[in-house]
């Protein structure tokens, strides 16, 4: 099957956005036109080594995008304690060899909307800087995108940063702002359906004991979340990023949800928090994801692996 859905993903990587990405570069029908790379999980060299990590896996071209290295006004504390230092579980993985594109974050998904005008997806795995940049350059955006699909806020739970917030929204609210705002219409693949979701970890644990070279580099990057997720005591590991993937890369596996409009939280301990509203006219028209099918997930992480 030839690639028909030209797909730029934004991304912070993160172990939960490797499997993801390794999800949209598996799909026979995608065609990964382009990845955007922010600060988040951790820092922006890390993020833009992971990303070039992942090109060298997925051994096919695709430009890489360096974008925002930090929020557009606080700093906030990014997530090392539970992707290790450098995103990548401290793995000491090989000096990659694929290039960063001289394109700018913002500038590069401006230009892959116009090259798809009508047809371009995008899914934001990470904080939404970059988005809210290209929002600035080209206020036209999102009639050029045909699907903005955001993994980020806690709609109907506590968040996994603070009892309101989910880390994504969390660490650049002021750009979340501006994207939920501005955006015509989103999808939204939240933190309280990844919980919902979650897959087991012995069944994870056994995904990542295969024998490719895929399941082995996600194997070795995991072992730091791993160990957190052993910390909690967990028996169900929560993959925010590959659930978002999948409703992205498989909409008809999607069901039920609601609409409405997100207002981001800008002051106060409920900073970060996402408050699902009735539809205003004057903000993006949101999609809530809420129902996927019974073991979805996890066949879909198996099969990104192969």
């Amino acid at each position: 099957m030839n690639p028909t859905r030209p797909l730029l993903i934004d991304t912070d990587p993160g172990v939960d956005d490797a499997w993801a990405i390794l999800m949209a570069a598996a799909a026979p029908d995608v065609a990964l036109v382009g990845m955007s790379v922010v600060g988040g999980n951790v820092g922006l060299e890390h993020t833009l080594r992971n990303t070039r990590s992942l090109v060298d896996l997925i051994g096919r071209p695709i430009p890489i995008y360096p974008g925002a290295a930090t929020p557009l006004l606080a700093l906030t504390e990014d997530a090392a304690h539970v992707h290790g230092l450098d995103g990548f579980g401290d793995a000491n993985l090989a000096e990659p060899s694929s290039p960063v594109s001289s394109t700018a974050a913002a500038v590069g998904i401006v230009e892959q909307a116009h090259r798809h005008a009508g047809e371009l997806e995008l899914i934001a795995l990470g904080p939404l800087t970059n988005l809210a940049l290209a929002l600035r350059l080209d206020p036209s955006l999102p009639q050029r995108v045909k699907r903005l699909l955001v993994m980020g806020g806690a709609i109907d739970s506590p968040g996994n940063t603070t009892p309101f917030a989910e880390f994504n929204i969390g660490f650049d609210p002021e750009a979340a702002e501006i994207v939920f705002r501005e955006w015509g219409a989103i999808e939204l693949a939240d933190w309280s359906a990844t919980l919902r979701e979650a897959p087991p970890v012995q069944a994870i644990e056994s995904i990542l004991s295969g024998p490719t070279a895929k399941a082995r580099f996600m194997h070795a990057i995991s072992r730091k979340t791993a160990g957190f997720v052993a910390d909690k005591g967990a028996d169900h590991w929560a993959f925010a990023d590959p659930l978002a993937m999948l409703a992205m890369l498989f909409p008809e596996r999607v069901s039920g949800g609601r609409s409405g409009s997100i207002q981001i939280v800008l002051n106060g301990e409920r900073r970060g928090a996402t408050d699902l509203t009735a539809n205003d006219p004057n903000r993006a028209q949101v999609r809530v994801h809420e129902q996927f099918p019974v073991g979805a997930l996890q066949s879909v992480l198996e099969f990104a692996l192969r």
